[in-house]
């Protein structure tokens, strides 16, 4: 469990980071990152930091399908995990 936990760690701190780096990469009109890349990293487990990296950094949030999406994957992940925890715990049983 130990593991998942420092991935999660890891996948969000990148997802925060890549949010910013296209961010001040758009301010310098430099080469930017793929939305794709973006999407991936929230959709590998990376949610809660793109979604962090959204409104910290007011980046893709005139995006639509990023306005919409990145809250929709960090529900399901959200709504994944508990069910996960749940039935690990067995927290619905009447024993």
């Amino acid at each position: 469990m130990k593991i998942l936990y420092v991935y999660l760690v890891l996948i969000n701190l990148a997802a925060l980071v890549l949010m910013a780096e296209d961010k001040r990469r758009a301010k310098r009109r430099l080469w930017r990152i793929r939305e794709r890349t973006l999407f991936a990293l929230a959709l590998l487990g990376g949610s809660v930091g793109a979604f962090l990296g959204m409104y910290l950094f007011h980046h893709k949030t005139r995006h639509w399908y990023f306005v919409v999406g990145m809250p929709l994957i960090l529900a399901a992940q959200l709504a994944a995990g508990w069910w996960l925890l749940a039935g690990e715990f067995d927290i619905f049983s009447s024993k």
